[in-house]
């Protein structure tokens, strides 16, 4: 499938680093270092613009290295860009370790996923089917 995207930025363009992954690493388009202090949240820009076509969305999601190694994450995880919106992806990191983090230019810092979606249209009922699980919520099936 082909995405128009302008790259505004001086790093390359997303791209899949293996044969089978799934995402595209993002990077930070910065023209100097920036810390992030503990608990500290920044929009951080990637001079990404993409058209999705209809019924198409992009997931912004969290690095596994960053998460584990430094505590850093997507916080809206996973961000949804739609495909009517054209302006620049900006990802949106927290600091959740105890000590600063610095993001450099160019650095990964999440990865991007574009995979269909549908659209849903309710049909208003009084009373949905039963099923074994029924309203159990939250650890309902039990922890093992």
């Amino acid at each position: 499938m082909k995405v128009k995207i302008v790259n505004k930025s001086q790093f390359p363009s997303p791209h899949y680093a293996t044969p089978l992954s799934a995402g595209m690493d993002i990077r930070a388009d910065l023209k100097e270092p920036v810390t992030l202090q503990p608990l500290q949240r920044m929009l951080v820009p990637t001079g990404l613009y993409i058209a999705l076509p209809e019924g198409y969305e992009c997931q912004v999601r969290p690095r596994s290295g960053l998460a584990v190694k430094h505590g850093i994450t997507v916080l809206n995880s996973p961000g949804t860009v739609d495909a009517d919106y054209r302006g620049e992806l900006r990802t949106l990191l927290i600091n959740l370790s105890d000590t600063p983090f610095v993001i450099e230019p160019g650095e990964r810092i999440a990865q991007m996923i574009v995979s269909r979606h549908e659209k849903v249209e309710w049909e208003e009922v009084e009373v949905l089917d039963e099923t074994e699980r029924g309203a159990g919520g939250f650890g309902s099936t039990g922890v093992k």
